[in-house]
């Protein structure tokens, strides 16, 4: 079956969605974007998910394109058009086509939607988090609102690529003084030697995930107690689980971090039972 995308309006075959050459995602990276699980045949939290996005565009000063209900019957229709039960939704709203001028264009230019949809093997996941990723890490070389969750990702895109040579899944970046933000497309966590979950603080140092809140809420059910602080490099060498979450990986264990052993080089069982209810803190929502 082709698959089916979302392009300002109209639904078009994927081999042929465009959009224009002077719009201002393409060209200044003027825009911002959402994954979205989805499990089953149901949309994975969007309520947060679109709540992310109006703030994103709203730091960026990109007007809402139309209202959560519109953007969600379109997520819907998308996600039906590609038959995808289990897989992710991607939606994208740039400040929209005109001509090239660093200075935001007249207020009468629309803003720009794409969305997509694909399926994913959840079951080829799950083997995966049952041994375990490696990750490297390099330095943060990011601009310092992180928080935005826009499509500039050129350092991301040579952090994951780096890892990937490396033999690893995912990069940390880690500041001048040691400490670690965050992957390249995913939070970074760790479980120090007393059981306590540790993750930066989801201020503007880090995208504050939507798989990160849920494993928060997951956690305190579990009576797993958390810390939000920055930890180092070491502390994490040291600790006795590591893991990443992100809506296209949920929780993923991390064995090993720049080639060396985490704990005993296995998940562990809280990054384990974390995993495994993850879905019942979430909003489910039938498609």
């Amino acid at each position: 079956m082709s698959r089916i995308a979302y392009v300002n309006g109209l639904y078009v075959p994927h081999a042929e969605a465009a959009v224009h050459i002077e719009d201002r995602g393409y060209q200044f990276g003027d825009g911002v974007y959402e994954v979205c699980e989805v499990y089953g045949g149901h949309l994975v939290d969007a309520t947060r998910h679109l709540a992310r996005l109006a703030r994103s565009l709203s730091e960026l000063r990109i007007r809402a394109p139309m209202s959560d209900a519109a953007l969600r019957q379109i997520m819907r229709e998308v996600v039906r058009r590609n038959r995808v039960r289990d897989g992710m939704v991607y939606i994208q709203v740039t400040r929209g086509v005109a001509r090239r001028d660093h200075v935001f264009p007249s207020s009468d230019v629309a803003p720009a939607v794409v969305m997509t949809a694909r399926a994913a093997d959840f079951a080829k996941a799950d083997r995966q988090a049952g041994e375990g990723v490696a990750v490297i890490t390099v330095p943060e070389n990011r601009w310092d609102r992180v928080d935005i969750k826009t499509v500039g990702l050129l350092p991301n895109v040579l952090a994951k690529q780096q890892a990937k040579e490396s033999g690893a899944r995912e990069a940390w970046f880690v500041t001048s003084d040691g400490l670690v933000t965050e992957g390249g497309s995913t939070n970074a966590w760790i479980v120090t030697g007393e059981g306590r979950l540790v993750t930066r603080p989801a201020t503007r140092g880090i995208l504050r995930g939507i798989t990160r809140e849920v494993v928060c809420e997951v956690a305190a059910r579990q009576g797993v107690p958390l810390e939000e602080r920055p930890f180092s490099v070491p502390e994490a060498l040291a600790a006795r689980e590591a893991f990443i979450t992100a809506a296209t990986t949920l929780v993923m264990p991390v064995v090993r971090i720049d080639g060396h052993m985490v704990g005993d080089g296995r998940p562990g069982p809280v990054t384990r039972a974390l995993r495994s209810h993850f879905h019942e803190a979430t909003e489910l929502v039938a498609v």
